[in-house]
């Protein structure tokens, strides 16, 4: 009885509450109410609209995978291990055997008195996995370098399951790529999308087999475009990456990079990381960068490489003082080589180059990649300024050759010394700023000027008599002008992270 009415109690306290709770409603005013239901109103409409984003997101994620997952393969490397004869006889130590119990000691001396005086020893196989992308419906699938480099064996899988059997058609290491063939039918070739045209915080997808995983698809941004590391060709390669956080590890290298149109924008090559897995730092060649090298490997079997006969440089401060240019971005022509290119075509030091064949040209490393990567005997437009003047102007391209980038390097025995020009890669090498300029001594001779003066292997010869040092000839006119009039010629040197000044004088000419 008394629980009958404890819970009729509490079925009145709750009518009465409620009842109060409606009074209360009742007696807000109208707009109220109406705005406490147009409040959830727009929180669901919001809400909405936020599902309905990420979901388009994902859908295009989804359609970007899909478009190119036919079209990227994993490649498995084996390199044959190799036997090699040697002795492998000898004597275990005394007073090492001797800590040891004697079961142990024995058998480790049959393993040092091996009867065979001549045993062969096998190395073990080299294995490696990594990603690439089919180029061509008949069989051409780019990849890195240093995917298949050294290589006896490549076998490539598809998308659908087939292990085929591939072959190095050709390598670029002054790119990390490389080109292979395999003979099959039903390929579907990737799009090759315009990687120029790509921007930071745009959404890309990195596909390929990290750690053997393969049809792996990660997301992220662009992070940063024009990227210089200085890791490919020990340095001296060509680089234009494009930066990205889209999580690239082992085996993701020759992979494609995609934007959401499911067009191919990179080739996954290397990750900055402490670790050795992401770190959210990935680095991929451009295509714009990568679709030259590989029509040239499959037209002909090698690259082939555009040859400007000018040193180019970033532009800094000073410079755009000195000719008083109101441009923030281009090309700096920092010395030209007669009779080449650059020279026939009237290019002169200190003009800046904006543009190639209408493209905007926004440093020197751009404008040396861009060169390179045309066709031998082709000419290209060039938009230069010339302390402010804007010109036009023609340029047919020779063949960048070893013996081509030897003339940059001008006369090789000045003042007993080899110079040649500091470009990019060699700015990094001696650790200074690359739009230090000038020439690098590599070498002197002994008995030497350039010995005697106290010169050193490592020294930039960056001013001479207070101008930038731009061609080889300056110096020897200066010196030949010393010889005739006595003038002394005054050199800026830069050792390290110093500055100083070196003065030839006639008495030293004469001795």
């Amino acid at each position: 009885m008394h629980q009958s009415w404890k819970s009729l109690s509490v079925v009145f306290g709750a009518v009465f509450c409620g009842a109060l709770l409606m009074g209360v409603l009742m007696s807000l005013p109208s707009t109220m109410t109406t705005g406490i239901y147009a409040d959830q109103v727009a929180s669901s409409t919001i809400a909405r609209a936020n599902i309905d984003a990420a979901e388009g997101l994902s859908s295009a994620f989804r359609n970007a995978a899909e478009a190119l997952k036919p079209s990227v393969v994993s490649i498995s490397t084996q390199t044959n291990s190799r036997v090699l004869r040697g002795s492998r006889r000898g004597t275990m130590p005394p007073e090492f055997g001797g800590q040891l119990p004697p079961w142990l000691r024995d058998e480790l001396s049959r393993q040092f008195e091996t009867p065979e005086g001549n045993i062969p020893r096998q190395e073990g196989r080299q294995e490696g996995m990594g990603s690439g992308v089919i180029a061509r419906a008949d069989g051409y699938i780019l990849t890195n370098n240093h995917v298949v480099e050294g290589a006896d064996k490549l076998t490539v899988e598809l998308s659908d399951g087939r292990k085929i059997d591939g072959v190095i058609v050709g390598t670029d290491p002054s790119t990390d790529l490389a080109v292979v063939k395999v003979n099959a039918t039903g390929l579907q070739p990737a799009v090759f999308g315009d990687s120029d045209a790509i921007r930071v915080g745009d959404w890309v997808l990195a596909m390929g087999s990290p750690f053997g995983l393969d049809q792996t698809v990660t997301a992220g941004i662009i992070s940063g475009k024009n990227r210089v590391q200085g890791i490919v060709g020990d340095g001296d390669g060509f680089e234009d990456f494009l930066q990205t956080d889209a999580a690239i590890n082992p085996g993701n290298s020759g992979g494609p990079l995609v934007n959401l149109r499911g067009e191919l924008v990179g080739i996954n090559t290397a990750i900055l990381s402490r670790s050795g897995a992401s770190a959210g730092i990935g680095f991929a060649i451009p295509v714009s960068l990568a679709k030259p090298v590989l029509d040239s490997i499959i037209d002909s079997g090698s690259v082939r490489r555009g040859f400007l006969g000018a040193q180019v440089a970033d532009l800094n401060t000073d410079i755009k003082k000195e000719f008083a240019l109101t441009i923030d971005s281009g090309a700096l022509i920092r010395a030209v080589v007669d009779g080449q290119p650059a020279a026939n075509a009237g290019l002169q030091p200190g003009d800046v180059v904006t543009s190639i064949d209408g493209k905007a040209v926004s440093s020197g490393t751009q404008m040396r990649n861009i060169v390179a990567s045309k066709v031998p005997g082709s000419t290209i437009s060039l938009t230069v300024n010339r302390a402010g003047e804007i010109k036009q102007m023609q340029v047919k391209l020779q063949e960048r050759t070893k013996e081509s980038l030897a003339a940059m390097s001008g006369g090789a025995d000045v003042m007993g010394a080899k110079l040649e020009p500091v470009d990019a890669e060699m700015a990094r090498n001696l650790g200074i700023d690359e739009n230090t300029g000038g020439f690098v001594i590599t070498d002197i001779q002994d008995g030497s000027l350039a010995a005697a003066k106290g010169f050193s292997v490592g020294d930039v010869i960056e001013q001479i008599n207070g101008r930038p040092f731009a061609k080889i000839d300056e110096l020897k006119a200066a010196l030949t002008d010393l010889e005739e009039s006595g003038r002394a010629v005054r050199l800026v040197i830069r050792r390290g992270g110093s500055r100083a000044l070196a003065v030839i004088v006639a008495q030293d000419i004469a001795e």
